[in-house]
């Protein structure tokens, strides 16, 4: 689904770098932005800075006149507004409206964010077919404008169906069988007599204890090599003495 995210009447350059950075990192790369502040804003040293790398969405990023310019190929427009407004579109958290979203047929997306001193005019939230609220602590709901862009950036990308982890999914642990378990603990119970710490004649519930013991720890074929080895070690001669 075609993403576009739209800065309106932006004022700080740096800003605009930020929020090129927080697109990259989500996989996004259609900024627009609508009468910023500065004309060259794209260009800007401190933006550039901002940008931390992300210069190819700068490069691709579009500097409009008019919201209406912003808005070709877009079928589905979310504001960004933490206050509710009379009249306007329902107001919802990002992660109780993106994943619908996501499911739709809608050919392209877009998100709105206003200007860092004013936020998004009624005008602008009034077009819009819902407006994204943040949950934040009460009291203080003030957030930068790319780290709202990065939050919303991250709730698309999760309603898309988000990203692996780098490096993949670690293989999971091959466990061992009972039988595996069992012969451990036979060479367990040789070695404990062996050091004397197991009474042959009066073992009591030791062993018993630990075969529970080891069965709730779901132990792997790697760790039973690791406790033969240890049951090898107490069955040395002079292991007794070393206790």
């Amino acid at each position: 689904m075609r993403t576009r995210f739209i800065l309106i009447n932006t004022s700080h350059a740096g800003n605009v770098g930020a929020a090129a950075r927080a697109m990259k990192v989500m996989g996004f790369d259609d900024l627009v932005l609508v009468a910023p502040r500065w004309s060259d804003v794209l260009v800007r040293e401190e933006t550039v800075q901002r940008a931390s790398g992300a210069v190819d969405v700068l490069q691709r990023a579009r500097v409009v006149a008019t919201l209406d310019d912003a808005l070709d190929g877009v079928t589905y427009l979310c504001a960004t507004a933490m206050t509710p407004r009379d009249f306007g579109p329902p107001t919802v958290t990002p992660r109780e409206h993106l994943p619908a979203l996501a499911a739709s047929d809608h050919a392209g997306v877009a998100f709105l964010f206003g200007s860092e001193r004013f936020g998004m005019s009624n005008e602008d939230v009034y077009r819009c077919h819902a407006a994204l609220t943040i949950p934040t602590a009460p009291g203080y709901g003030s957030l930068n404008l790319a780290a709202a862009l990065q939050v919303i950036a991250y709730e698309w990308r999760t309603a898309l169906g988000g990203f692996a982890v780098a490096g993949g999914p670690e293989k999971p642990p091959v466990l061992a069988d009972a039988q595996a378990v069992a012969g451990m603990l036979a060479h367990w119970e040789r070695a404990l007599v062996a050091i004397g710490f197991l009474d042959p004649a009066a073992p009591k519930k030791l062993m018993p204890r630990l075969n529970q013991l080891f069965n709730r720890a779901q132990l792997t074929v790697e760790e039973i090599h690791i406790l033969r080895g240890v049951a090898k070690a107490m069955s040395q001669p002079g292991a007794a003495a070393r206790r």
